[in-house]
């Protein structure tokens, strides 16, 4: 088992207030397995870990326990056009000098 993956799914998902029955048909998965993975008895695909990573908006590293602190939170921009990303990306780089 991936230590602490289980933890970190059923954080996620009370964090945002859903239930498993709620979530897992997003992912296309079942509940049973949804709880399975939640209670560290089973492990995801690499094609599941991914979905799970962009539907909770954080990295696959952090699930996998490797960015422990979780610093790489993705944030979705895709409704974004071409003008209001370049702007963002300015404004992250000025944030960061």
């Amino acid at each position: 088992m991936i230590d602490g993956l289980g933890k970190k799914l059923l954080e996620l998902r009370q964090a945002s207030g859903q239930t498993r029955k709620e979530v897992a048909p997003k992912l296309n998965i079942s509940v049973s397995v949804l709880a399975n993975y939640e209670n560290d008895i089973r492990n995801p695909s690499l094609e599941v870990l991914k979905k799970l990573a962009e539907y909770y908006h954080c990295s696959a590293d952090y699930l996998l326990g490797i960015d422990t602190a979780n610093t790489a939170k993705m944030i979705d921009v895709s409704m974004l056009n071409d003008k209001q990303h370049q702007l963002l990306q300015a404004l992250l780089q000025t944030i960061q000098e």
